[in-house]
């Protein structure tokens, strides 16, 4: 079986690939730091197995997973420090959950459902983990969206209302919440606050921004499939390709 390592942290790739090592059954043919090394690697080697990291910086596991859809991508155990992202997981069919920090045990229960998951046909959540189909109910329940959130400042903890936002933009390991003229920094990657919103109300239009749908006034096609989103206070927010359903999901195509 043929695997690859995705992760920004290089300890966390050298510890997985220390046990990976000592798997008979298992050949590691590439790693990569980054979200766009992968993708470009991915499509190089042709892995059996991707060890995925959720959270990266600028391009998260699953935001590699879209762009690789188009293109079969291998078996996914997904990478991460706690079970947050089961009900994605479960979505995009991914074989298994790895839960930081590694051992021995926890790689080979991954290691024998991807080879469970790689050696049927009959169903595409086949060999899922336990642990996501557990977890699917209980986090699903979640995505009606947390009512506020919590901003922390080191004078002060501001709760806002989600309501209240405008759009949200990336900036490195924040993200910033435009409130009006006022806008606020937190520190959460665009993967896991998109969890927290509820989808009734807020649209992801590209890796770096989320818009409130009540407030936009407008949208016109752009170059080459994205779309110019106009606000109702004249901000003007461009979607890229790679989240173009969601866009045509809003416009009732």
């Amino acid at each position: 079986m043929r695997a690859m390592i995705v992760d920004d942290e290089v300890g966390s790739r050298h510890l997985l690939r220390a046990l990976l090592e000592n798997e008979p059954s298992v050949e590691l043919v590439a790693e990569a730091g980054t979200g766009r090394d992968a993708i470009d690697l991915v499509r190089h080697w042709a892995p059996d197995l991707l060890f995925l990291d959720i959270e990266m910086p600028e391009l998260g596991g699953f935001e590699v997973l879209r762009e690789l859809k188009a293109d079969r991508p291998p078996a996914v155990v997904l990478v991460d420090g706690c079970e947050r992202y089961a009900v994605q997981a479960f979505e995009v069919h991914a074989c298994g959950y790895l839960l930081k920090p590694f051992d021995r045990d926890r790689l080979r229960g991954a290691l024998g459902r991807a080879l469970s998951h790689l050696g049927t046909e009959s169903d595409e959540s086949e060999g899922a983990d336990p642990r996501v189909l557990s977890l699917l109910h209980q986090l699903a329940a979640r995505r009606v969206g947390a009512p506020r959130l919590v901003v922390r400042t080191p004078e002060r903890a501001i709760f806002l209302r989600t309501e209240t936002i405008d759009w949200i933009e990336a900036a490195g390991k924040f993200v910033h919440l435009h409130v009006g003229r006022t806008t606020h920094p937190l520190r959460e990657s665009m993967a896991e606050l998109e969890q927290e919103l509820d989808p009734a109300r807020f649209l992801r239009i590209s890796r770096s921004l989320i818009v409130n749908l009540d407030r936009i006034q407008e949208v016109q096609p752009w170059f080459q499939g994205d779309y110019v989103l106009i606000l109702i206070d004249g901000t003007r927010l461009t979607s890229t390709r790679g989240y173009r359903e969601n866009l045509h999901r809003l416009l009732g195509k």
